[in-house]
């Protein structure tokens, strides 16, 4: 199970992160307020053991800012999170995570638009006007369909509270949470150990008894 701790903005929840055995942490230069400047994100990033990957969160940006902050940054990987299309995912120079809004049914159709040019996905709640990290969640069974076919990481209202459920119903690949590990709006590094260890525990669990769907075809 993969745990991508987002929205990280300073060195102490970056280490909390890695220190909960987070395997991937996100940065988002899209204008919200987890916002981080870029020069800061690198400074962050050059803390960090390169064992844990890397991942810069963007909506809509212009390709060529994208790539200049991937290059700065030394990101691993690049998040999507807006309305870009499937042929832009191969001309970034880094491999790219698709974050898709969960409307209903529909969404496995959504996903194979981008199957076979992304790393793999981030299925999330659907609120209307919003681009990633809205915190809303979505019905979980919605998402099993697409997990027993593709590389899929949960996202949206996870808590440390509600993530072993969340996983148990949609059996996926990994688990993406930000605002559920805060209190009073910043990262807390208790909360961050507590998702972290229910979402490990929970997959093995799941490996030792029925195991999670299949996928990999992202």
């Amino acid at each position: 199970m993969k745990v991508k701790i987002c929205g990280i903005r300073d060195v102490a929840s970056a280490r909390g992160a890695v220190d909960a055995g987070a395997d991937l942490v996100g940065f988002v230069f899209a204008p919200t307020r987890r916002q981080v400047p870029p020069e800061l994100a690198a400074a962050i990033i050059r803390e960090l053991p390169s064992s844990v990957g890397t991942v810069g969160v963007f909506v809509d940006e212009e390709p060529s800012r994208i790539r200049a902050i991937a290059d700065a940054c030394r990101l691993d990987y690049i998040q999507l999170c807006g309305d870009e299309p499937p042929e832009l995912c191969g001309q970034l120079g880094r491999p790219v995570i698709k974050s898709l809004k969960v409307r209903g049914p529909d969404i496995i159709e959504e996903v194979a638009r981008y199957a076979g040019v992304v790393a793999w996905f981030i299925l999330e709640g659907f609120q209307p006007g919003a681009h990633g990290g809205t915190g809303a969640s979505f019905d979980w069974q919605l998402a099993r369909p697409v997990t027993e076919r593709y590389t899929v990481m949960l996202a949206g209202g996870l808590t440390p509270e509600n993530v072993v459920q969340a996983i148990q119903i949609a059996r996926p690949w990994g688990v993406d949470v930000s605002s559920g590990v805060e209190t009073n709006g910043q990262k807390d590094i208790r909360k961050i150990a507590a998702f972290v260890s229910a979402a490990k525990t929970c997959s093995l669990a799941l490996d030792h008894g029925i195991a999670g769907g299949g996928r990999h075809e992202a």
